[in-house]
C-alpha cells in the first residue's frame, strides 16, 4: 500500500504543469519507483535537461534529439569519403602535415577511440544488458561505411599497430591481438548495435565537444547507469532516443563533477583532494576512534575514497544499488555534499572491523565493501547529515 502511495505522490508531482522540483527532489532522495519509466524521467529533470515546464518537453526534445543527430554526421567521419577528386595530391590524404586535414584529426581520434573502446567493452560486466543489441542502433551508423563504426576503427587500428611494431609474428599472432581486443563485449552484426557500443559514440563525441579535457578513464562508469535508465525506460517513445537524451545528462552531470577528473583542479573547492578532506573531516567528527586508526596506519584516503568519489560510488555497489544511491545523490540540493555523508557511513558501519583489522586487511576491506542492503547505509548517511558540531 505504502508503495502505491508513493506512485501516486510522484504522479501527482510530475503531471503538473509546471514540476515544483523542490517537492520532486523530496521525493526523489528516498528512492524513484522502478517501474513505469519514473527514475529516466526523474533524472531527466534532477540534471537540469528537462525544462520545469511540460509543454515546453515536445519542442525542447525533439531538437536537442536532432542536434544530437547532428553531431553524428559531423564528427564521426571517414577521411576521403567526400574527396571530389580521384587524385589525393589535391585534396586530403594520410601524409597530409594540414592541422586542418580530417585525415590528422582522424588519426588523433582514434588515440582517444582506443581507451574508450576498451573501458565500455567492460562496462558492468556483472549484467548482459549492454551485450545485448538495441532496439534502435544508429541508422546512420550501422548502414553506412564500415568504418563509421566505431569498434571497426579500433580493430584496424590494431591490426595496424601488429603490422608496424610486431614484424615476423605471423598471421597467428595478430589475430590474437583482434581476438584480445574483441574477447569481452563482442560487436553486433551488419545492421544491428549492441549498447555498449551506443555507449562507446556518446563518450567519443563527448570527448571530441570537450577537447580542454577530453576522455579520463572512468567516464564510462558515469554515463554506464544514466544510460541503462533510458534505455530500459518502459516508454519507447523515450527509449528510442535514449542515446541523444543520454548524451545530454552525461554532459550536464559532467559540468558539475569535471573538477573530479581534471588533475589540475585537484586542490579547488570542488576538487578530488577537497572533497577526500571533507570526507576525513567527518569521519574525525562521527568516529574519532577510527580516524585514529587510519593516522595511526598512514591510511591515506586515495587508497579507497578516490575512487568512491570519482565515480559516484558506481564500481562499488551492483547497479540497481548505484541506481538508488544516485537517486539521492541527483536530489542532494547541494551536490555533492550527500556523496561525503556516504562515503563516510561505509566506513563508519565497518567501524569493527577497521578497528581490529591491520593496514592491508584494511585497505582490502575498504576497496571490496561488502555486500550490504544499500538502504542501511543510506539511512547512517542520512543519521550522519543531520549532526550538528
Amino acid at each position: 500500500m505504502a508503495y502505491k502511495a508513493r506512485l501516486k505522490e510522484f504522479d501527482s508531482v510530475l503531471s503538473q504543469n509546471v514540476i515544483n522540483i523542490t517537492i520532486l527532489k523530496s521525493l526523489t532522495f528516498h528512492g524513484i519507483p522502478d517501474d513505469q519509466g519514473k527514475r529516466a524521467l526523474c533524472w531527466k529533470l534532477l540534471l537540469n535537461y528537462l525544462p520545469l515546464e511540460r509543454e515546453k518537453w515536445t519542442d525542447f526534445l525533439e531538437e536537442k534529439r536532432k542536434l544530437y543527430k547532428q553531431f553524428i554526421d559531423e564528427m564521426i567521419v571517414m577521411p576521403g569519403e567526400n574527396e571530389a577528386n580521384g587524385d589525393v595530391t589535391f585534396g586530403d590524404h594520410p601524409l597530409s602535415i594540414n592541422p586542418d586535414s580530417q585525415w590528422s584529426t582522424y588519426f588523433k581520434d582514434n588515440e582517444v577511440l582506443l581507451q574508450i573502446d576498451k573501458d565500455v567493452r567492460r562496462l558492468c560486466p556483472d549484467i548482459s544488458f549492454f551485450q545485448q543489441p538495441t532496439d534502435f542502433p544508429c541508422e546512420e551508423i550501422v548502414n553506412s561505411n564500415e568504418v563509421k563504426r566505431l569498434h571497426t576503427r579500433v580493430q584496424r587500428r590494431v591490426l595496424n599497430c601488429a603490422n608496424v611494431e610486431r614484424k615476423g609474428l605471423g598471421i597467428t599472432k595478430i589475430a590474437l591481438l583482434v581476438k584480445k581486443a574483441n574477447e569481452d563485449y563482442a560487436p553486433m552484426a551488419e545492421g544491428k548495435e549492441a549498447h555498449w557500443e551506443v555507449v562507446e559514440r556518446i563518450l567519443f563525441l563527448y570527448a571530441k565537444m570537450n577537447p580542454g579535457q577530453g576522455y579520463v578513464q572512468g567516464m564510462n562508469e558515469i554515463i554506464g547507469p544514466i544510460y541503462h535508465a533510458f534505455a530500459s525506460d518502459p516508454d519507447i517513445s523515450f527509449r528510442e532516443f535514449a542515446e541523444a537524451d543520454s548524451f545530454f545528462c552525461f554532459t550536464n552531470l559532467m559540468s558539475e563533477i569535471r573538477d573530479f577528473f581534471i588533475k589540475s583542479l585537484d586542490e579547488t573547492d570542488h576538487g578530488i583532494n577537497k572533497m577526500m578532506s571533507r570526507m576525513l573531516t567527518q569521519l574525525k567528527n562521527n568516529d574519532l576512534d577510527v580516524w585514529l586508526r587510519f593516522q595511526q596506519m598512514d591510511l591515506k584516503p586515495q587508497y579507497y575514497s578516490f575512487r568512491w568519489i570519482t565515480l559516484l560510488l558506481s564500481q562499488e555497489f551492483p547497479l540497481p544499488d548505484v541506481l538508488r544511491i544516485w537517486d539521492s545523490l541527483f536530489s542532494d540540493e547541494n551536490r555533492f555534499s550527500f556523496l561525503i555523508y556516504v562515503c563516510c557511513a561505509m566506513i563508519v558501519i565497518l567501524r569493527n572491523q577497521l578497528l581490529e583489522g591491520d593496514f592491508s586487511s584494511n585497505i582490502k576491506l575498504l576497496q571490496n565493501f561488502p555486500p550490504m542492503d544499500v538502504q542501511i547505509i543510506l539511512s547512517k548517511a542520512v543519521e550522519l547529515s543531520r549532526k550538528k558540531f
